[in-house]
């Protein structure tokens, strides 16, 4: 039996438990077996001498499953496990997301400011691209990436791509008229965090985000500046298996994607969230709420987080690829669920494991297997 199939059997045999006191809408009791579906899920990345992963489970505010497979270190056949750091890509936006937010509830800063006014360099050609557009992934300006070969001899950071921004004179549409995803719009907030708070970004993020969330071994990682404890390292697939792929010229910017963390710390930020311990309710539900167009459409995209709903349950999720690294979280907050995979390979959909292990906490399978970010522009 295939391993999507057999979550699908488990699911189907976990509906007996349906109904048991305590249970929310739209979810169920635990599976009484959840670790064998969860280990075939993630098969593939439990064979000898393979990069591995890290998962977990959180259900109203508790660690239900935390697991790891394979290698953090495939040459020192150091293994992974649920306190492996792993380069978050992505997933990093919503931590930048946070501490711009934390910035504009002390009345520091403006989602309606233009960046033009915050931000010292900010090319004058983009003087209609103001906080809310970054965010949103509605500014249009131009991707940072596209300026950097892949044989380009030094790594770029959040300060160089100001100057790269500088070579466009236009914005691919009219800010806030349109949707595409921006990793520029990122590594720009980075630096208006650092600006407005009067500190390095990722001192920032370290005393006013991990540390109050409790989480002790996150990091927005500077090579020659900060350590990652028990570092987990990238790779890619070739022809004679896994080759060493930890760093790309763009690993550096750390607003967009530079922050390492395991999925223990990353159960601690789910709490911060639930619980509002690091910014009000009404300031959280920001972050959770989409994009509306000029034409009316919804986004799909809030601050650092893509926003659809599942069979009528509001779902949050985002994925993170970059080089060597690749991972997802699905949150559904009704429900008080949530599901972190994360994977030190290039390729793989973590994402569709994170969705399939949910499904098994659900009342039912998802009834939209396309992630949100499948069909935005620039977001896969």
């Amino acid at each position: 039996m295939t391993a999507p199939s057999l979550a699908v059997a488990l699911v189907a045999g976990c509906a007996l438990l349906v109904g048991c006191a305590g249970a929310r809408p739209n979810s169920r009791t635990p599976p009484s077996e959840p670790s064998a579906a969860v280990d075939a899920l993630l098969a593939d990345y439990a064979r000898p001498g393979v990069p591995g992963a890290s998962v977990t489970v959180i259900r109203d505010g508790k660690v239900v499953l935390s697991r790891a497979y394979g290698l953090a270190h495939v040459e020192e056949q150091a293994s992974a496990t649920p306190e492996s750091n792993f380069r978050l890509a992505s997933l990093s936006k919503q931590f930048t997301a946070m501490a711009v937010l934390l910035l504009v509830e002390e009345g520091r800063l403006r989602l309606e400011d233009r960046v033009v006014d915050v931000l010292p360099g900010f090319p004058a050609a983009l003087r209609e691209v103001r906080i809310r557009h970054l965010l949103q992934h509605t500014s249009g300006i131009w991707d940072y990436e596209e300026f950097v070969p892949a044989t380009h001899p030094v790594q770029v950071k959040d300060r160089d791509v100001l100057q790269l921004l500088s070579r466009a004179d236009r914005t691919y549409f009219p800010p806030g008229t349109a949707v595409r995803y921006s990793n520029s719009a990122y590594a720009v907030l980075s630096l208006i965090v650092e600006q407005v708070g009067g500190r390095p970004f990722a001192r920032f993020l370290r005393e006013r985000v991990f540390v109050p969330a409790g989480m002790d071994s996150t990091v927005a990682h500077e090579e020659g500046v900060s350590t990652v404890a028990r570092r987990a390292y990238g790779y890619a697939r070739d022809a004679s298996g896994f080759i060493p792929r930890d760093q790309s010229p763009t690993s550096a910017v750390l607003g967009d994607g530079g922050i390492y963390a395991s999925v223990a710390d990353l159960a601690a930020w789910d709490r911060a969230l639930d619980t509002h311990a690091l910014v009000r309710a009404e300031t959280q539900a920001l972050a959770w709420t989409p994009a509306t167009l000029p034409d009316g459409t919804t986004a799909r995209y809030g601050f650092g987080w893509f926003i659809d709903e599942d069979g009528g349950r509001r779902r949050l999720s985002h994925h993170g690829e970059t080089c060597g690294f690749t991972n997802a979280i699905v949150k559904y907050p009704d429900q008080r669920l949530t599901v972190i995979v994360l994977t030190n390979r290039a390729g793989g959909e973590p994402w569709r494991i994170a969705q399939s292990i949910a499904d098994l906490w659900l009342d039912a399978p998802a009834k939209n297997p396309v992630w949100p970010f499948e069909t935005m522009p620039n977001a896969h």
